[in-house]
């Protein structure tokens, strides 16, 4: 009896299978992402999100089902419907807004939030048309608004010991936790995607950008490695009295790596960043040949402007030897491509890495800060 159970289970598992009251589904293969998990079965799906703050935990599981289809009573009544392909979503990020605008799905775009970090000209212009309601603050929206466009899902990015969503959990819309920036490397947060076409439809489309996305990064690190070692990096600024230093686990930590970039950080294993003082980067990063940060800002930033910020700045080798890059993600679409686009960033970090390499297109969203 033991043996036919283990035989069972290694069946299962070696088949890639999972087994529910409806029967054996079959599991999405994933290359990357590790907090997301796709089970297909006979008419609809399960979906898992690891909860990236709690190891071992869910963050919120779901069940799509086709707009006419029946939702299966064996199906824990815990796990949040969502009927696909999802035609009205309020999306909270400008991020996702993006996504949706690539894979062809812009018209079910019904509400937005934030609309101030929002730098999507379309966007905007549907805002001020009538077309796309604007649902105010993302951490707390007018709930009236969500209400009056009448989604089918709403689309916000969780973050720790947030305590829930308050009102919006009211209103008995779908909640799709957007987690996905808390993977550990760039192609895995891409992959998502993958999910995503399949809420809207699009799964053809999200399949194919993703194989895209997937080659071309391949490919560059493959050129970056074939370089050698690029330069040694300091990235970000301060904010406040606090440096935060990207992990060496998170997205940009690992971009680095795959650039050739030589990160003091390199070995640290948050996916998230640090909270440093100014004492602590100098001292562990004051040598980095390069510094590349983002800013916020109506005009270019000079380097007299960084000095104005902190004066501790001067005592950075980059800054005194001028390689310092800047991008300012008012002017570009950083926040909007690069998350699901990481093959584009990684273009403008070899290129900033390997300042001898001739053969790279200009620089995305850097820019030499004179």
């Amino acid at each position: 009896m033991l043996l036919l159970v283990f035989t069972t289970l290694m069946t299962a598992c070696q088949t890639g299978g999972q087994r529910a009251e409806g029967g054996v589904g079959d599991t999405l293969r994933l290359k990357y992402a590790t907090l997301l998990h796709v089970v297909d079965y006979d008419g609809y799906s399960m979906v898992t999100i690891d909860n990236p703050w709690k190891p071992g935990k869910a963050l919120h599981q779901y069940v799509l089902v086709p707009a006419e289809g029946e939702v299966p009573a064996s199906v824990d009544p815990s796990f949040t419907v969502i009927r696909t392909p999802v035609s009205r979503a309020a999306v909270f990020t400008t991020v996702h807004c993006s996504l949706l605008m690539t894979l062809d799905c812009s018209d079910r775009i019904a509400g937005v939030a934030d609309l101030q970090y929002i730098k999507i000209p379309w966007i905007h212009q549907q805002v001020e048309q009538g077309r796309i309601a604007d649902c105010g603050n993302g951490l707390s929206p007018v709930i009236e608004k969500i209400i009056d466009v009448k989604p089918d899902l709403i689309m916000l990015s969780p973050f720790e010991n947030s305590g829930g969503y308050g009102k919006v959990e009211e209103i008995d819309v779908p909640i799709m936790e957007c987690a996905e920036y808390m993977e550990s490397s760039p192609l895995a947060r891409a992959e998502w995607m993958k999910l995503y076409g399949r809420l809207f439809g699009h799964q053809r489309q999200a399949d194919s950008l993703f194989a895209v996305v997937d080659s071309s990064y391949h490919a560059l690190k493959s050129k970056a490695a074939q370089a050698g070692k690029g330069s040694t990096v300091l990235v970000d600024k301060i904010v406040g009295n606090v440096w935060y230093v990207p992990g060496g686990r998170s997205t940009i930590g690992q971009m680095v790596a795959d650039a050739g970039g030589q990160y003091p950080w390199a070995d640290d294993d948050h996916s998230g960043s640090l909270s440093l003082p100014f004492e602590t980067v100098l001292e562990k990063a004051g040598h980095c040949e390069l510094w590349i940060y983002r800013y916020s800002g109506a005009q270019r930033q000079r380097l007299s402007q960084l000095l104005g910020e902190h004066h501790g700045y001067s005592q950075l080798k980059a800054f005194t030897s001028g390689r310092v890059y800047g991008c300012n993600v008012e002017q570009s679409l950083f926040y909007e491509e690069s998350p699901f686009r990481p093959d584009l960033l990684l273009g403008d970090f070899i290129q900033m890495f390997h300042p001898d390499m001739t053969d790279m297109p200009p620089l995305r969203y850097y820019e030499k800060i004179d």
